[in-house]
C-alpha cells in the first residue's frame, strides 16, 4: 500500500496538511514528532539543534512503523526529513513505497507562522538551522504551501491521482514491469501503439485483464498519454533495441519538455545510448540507458536493474527502481547506479555476455555426458542438481529442469531444433573487447558456436563427410573430472567478463564499482550464483587486479586445471566441440604462460613489414629492426 511523508521545515504545514491528506484518502496519520525520544525532546526544549546521532534512533521509529503500515493500508507521515541522507535511511529501512511531499515557502513566512504557534517545544530561533541544512529532494511531489488549507489540498490531490512513471511497449517485459511497479504501489499509465491487424487493443486489453486489481490508465494516442503524466515526467520505454527506440523518441521528442526523463530499459548497444544521451542533453531532456535482467519472471518478481546516464535523472526514480528490484542475501535492492554516459548498458552487456558462456558451457557438459558417455537425461539432471547444491546457479538449475522435461512420454529436448540464435549482446561483447584489446574467450567462443549452429544442412553433410565419430562411449573414468572441470571452466569465463569490465571503465572513465555490479548480481539476473557472491567479496579487495591473480582464486583453479584439461583433451579426441571448455584451458594457458609465442609473430611482423620490436636484452621501449633475409 501506498505511504505519503509530508516533509520540509518546521512551520511549514506538515501536519495540517497531512492530516487532511489522511482523511481525504482514509488513511492513519502520524506525526513524524511523535516517534522523538525523550532526549531529543528535552534537547529541542532547551533550544540545542539535534545533530546526525540525535536522529537515528527518531529515523529508525518511523522506519519501523513506516514497515508496520505498508503491509497493512498505507498511511500519512510527517517529519521532517531535511537531509538527503535521512531520507534514504527511511527509503533503504522501511522498504515501501514512499511518496515525499516536499512542502516549502519562504523563511520569512515560516518564522512568522512559528512566532504564532503555542505550547510546541521547538524554537522559533531553531529555524534558521533547518533552513541551513535542508536538501529539497530531487524526486516526489513539490508544493508551495502559499495557500489556504483547502486549495493546497486540492493542488496535492491533483498531483497524487497522477501516474509516477509511464510505460510504453506491453510486450512481454512491459507487461510484467507495469504489474511489478503495481504491486509495489508505484502509479503506472501504460502505451502500446496500434496496428491493424497486428497490433489492435494490447493496452486497453491489458488494462481490462487487470483492472479488478490495479487501475492503469491506457492509451493508444502517445500525445494524449505524454499530456496525462504529471511534470517533470517519468517514461521507461520497453521497445526492441535500435530503430525502433530512435523511431519512438523521435516521436516522443516535440511533446517532451525540461526535465522530462526517458529511461531505456532495452538491450541497447552503449554507443547509441551515449549518442541519444548527447542529442537529449541539447533539448534538456533526461535519458537513463537502463539493463534490465531476470526474463519474464525477474520483470514481474524483481529484476537486477543496471541504470547509467545522469546521476540526477537517477535519484529521481531511485525509489521506483528499488522498490521492484530484487534484494539481494540482505535485504538490499539488486539496483545500484552504475555510472555515467552508456555505462548501464555496458554493464548489461557484458552480463549477457558472460551468460552466453554460462549457457554454452553447461550446453556441452550436458551434450558430453549424453552422446560420449552415454548418460540418461535423468542421470545428467541428477547430476547438475547435485552440483547445484554447491553452485547456486540459476542457469544449471533450470538446465536439471529442463532434462526432466518430457510432453507425451518424450523429452522435450529432444523435440527442439539445435540451431540457437543471438540478439547482439554477446557479439557486442566481444566488439567491446577488441575495441578495447582485450582477451574474450570464451564468451566469444559461446558467439562463435550459436553462429555456426545455424548452419544446420551444412553441418548434417560435413558430418558424414567427415565420417566423425558416433556411438564411442568415452571410460567412465572421466567421470570423476567433470565437476572441477566445469568449476575451473565457469571461473576463468566470470574473470574474462569482469576483466573487460575493468578496462572499459578505465578507457571511458566510468568509476565502475566491479564489487558493486556483482553484487546487484546475486539476484535477479540470469546469472546469479554462489561463485557471483563469493566475487563481492573477492572485487572489493583489488579490483583493479584480474580476477585469475586472487590468492583464492589461483589456488582454486590449480586444483581444478588438471581436470579441466582432462575433458576437454577427451573430448577433442572423440570429435566432441566443447568450444567454451577449449576456450578456457587456452585462455588459461596463456594467462599462466611467461613465455609466450608471440616473439615468433613480431618476428614474422618485422620480416615482411619492417614493423619492427623489442628485445628481451635491452630496456623497454626500444625498437629494432632486422635484415632477416640471407642474401649469401
Amino acid at each position: 500500500m501506498q505511504i505519503y511523508i509530508l516533509m520540509g521545515v518546521s512551520g511549514v504545514g506538515k501536519t495540517s496538511l497531512g492530516i487532511a491528506l489522511a482523511s481525504r484518502l482514509n488513511l492513519p496519520f502520524y506525526d513524524g514528532d511523535d516517534f522523538h525520544t525523550k532526549e531529543n525532546i528535552l534537547k529541542m526544549k532547551s533550544g540545542i539543534p539535534l545533530n546526525d546521532e540525535d536522529r537515528k534512533g527518531w529515523l529508525k521509529n518511523i522506519a519501523n512503523k513506516i514497515r508496520e503500515d505498508s503491509q497493512r493500508k498505507g498511511g500519512v507521515f510527517a517529519c521532517s526529513a531535511l537531509k538527503e541522507k535521512y531520507r534514504k535511511f527511511i527509503q533503504d529501512l522501511a522498504q515501501a513505497n514512499i511518496e515525499w511531499i516536499y512542502l516549502y515557502e519562504t523563511f520569512e513566512l515560516i518564522e512568522e507562522r512559528m512566532r504564532t504557534r503555542k505550547n510546541h517545544f521547538f524554537k522559533p530561533e531553531m529555524l534558521r538551522s533547518q533552513f541551513d541544512i535542508l536538501e529539497p529532494p530531487e524526486y516526489g511531489i513539490h508544493l508551495k504551501v502559499n495557500a489556504s488549507l483547502e486549495q493546497t489540498l486540492m493542488d496535492l490531490m491533483e498531483k497524487i491521482d497522477k501516474p509516477e512513471m509511464g510505460i510504453i511497449g506491453l510486450g512481454v517485459m512491459g507487461k510484467s514491469l507495469a504489474l511489478n511497479m503495481a504491486e509495489n504501489g508505484v502509479r503506472v499509465s501504460v502505451f502500446n501503439r496500434e496496428i491493424a491487424g497486428e497490433e489492435e487493443g494490447i493496452a486497453r486489453d491489458f488494462y481490462e485483464e487487470h483492472s479488478s486489481n490495479y487501475d492503469f490508465p491506457w492509451f493508444n494516442d502517445l500525445q494524449a498519454f505524454v499530456e496525462n503524466l504529471p511534470k517533470p515526467r517519468n517514461i521507461l520505454l520497453m521497445v526492441k533495441a535500435g530503430k525502433a527506440v530512435d523511431s519512438v523518441i523521435n516521436e516522443l521528442v516535440p511533446l517532451l519538455e525540461e526535465d522530462d526523463l526517458l529511461i531505456d530499459a532495452g538491450n541497447s548497444h552503449y554507443m547509441d545510448t551515449e549518442r541519444r544521451i548527447r542529442e537529449l542533453r541539447k533539448k534538456k531532456v533526461l535519458y537513463l540507458g537502463t539493463g534490465i535482467s531476470g526474463g519474464e519472471e525477474g520483470a514481474r518478481k524483481g529484476p537486477s536493474i543496471m541504470p547509467g546516464g545522469s546521476r540526477k535523472a537517477y535519484q529521481r526514480v531511485e525509489i521506483i527502481l528499488n522498490l521492484i528490484a530484487a534484494r539481494d542475501k540482505d535485504g538490499r535492492p539488486c539496483c545500484s547506479y552504475i555510472g555515467p554516459e552508456g555505462s548501464g548498458h555496458f554493464v548489461k552487456m557484458l552480463h549477457n555476455g558472460i551468460e552466453y558462456g554460462e549457457m554454452q558451457l553447461i550446453s556441452e557438459f550436458y551434450h558430453f555426458m549424453r552422446f560420449y558417455l552415454k548418460l540418461s537425461p535423468a542421470e545428467i539432471s541428477d547430476i547438475f542438481i547435485k552440483w547445484n547444491k554447491e553452485l547456486k546457479s540459476y542457469l544449471l538449475e533450470i538446465s536439471g529442469e529442463i532434462l526432466q522435461k518430457k510432453e507425451s512420454g518424450e523429452l522435450i529436448l529432444d523435440m527442439i531444433l539445435d540451431v540457437a540464435g543471438q540478439k547482439g549482446t554477446g557479439g557486442w561483447s566481444t566488439q567491446a573487447a577488441l575495441e578495447l584489446g582485450i582477451s574474450l574467450d570464451t564468451i566469444t567462443a559461446a558467439v562463435m558456436a550459436r553462429n555456426i549452429s545455424a548452419n544446420k544442412e551444412r553441418r548434417g553433410i560435413a558430418e558424414k563427410n567427415y565420417k566423425v565419430k558416433k556411438g564411442i562411449k568415452a571410460d567412465d573414468s572421466v567421470k570423476e573430472y567433470l565437476f572441477d572441470a566445469f568449476k575451473a571452466a565457469q571461473i576463468i569465463n566470470h574473470a574474462t567478463g569482469f576483466d573487460l569490465l575493468h578496462h572499459a571503465s578505465m578507457e571511458y572513465k566510468w568509476n565502475l564499482n566491479l564489487s558493486e555490479i556483482a553484487r546487484i548480481w546475486t539476484n535477479g539476473c540470469i546469472i546469479r550464483s554462489s561463485f557471483m557472491e563469493r566475487l563481492v567479496e573477492i572485487l572489493k579487495g583489488n579490483p583493479a587486479d584480474h580476477i585469475l591473480m586472487n590468492p583464492e582464486i589461483i589456488k582454486e583453479i590449480k586444483s581444478h586445471k588438471e581436470s579441466l584439461s582432462e575433458v576437454v583433451s577427451k573430448a577433442i579426441i572423440m570429435d566432441c566441440p566443447m568450444p567454451v571448455s577449449s576456450a578456457a584451458v587456452n585462455y588459461l594457458n596463456n594467462f599462466s604462460s611467461a613465455q609466450s609465442s608471440a616473439n615468433m609473430i613480431q618476428a614474422q611482423r618485422d620480416y615482411f613489414g619492417a614493423h619492427t620490436y623489442e628485445r628481451t636484452d635491452r630496456p623497454r621501449g626500444e625498437f629494432y629492426h632486422s635484415l632477416w633475409k640471407n642474401t649469401n
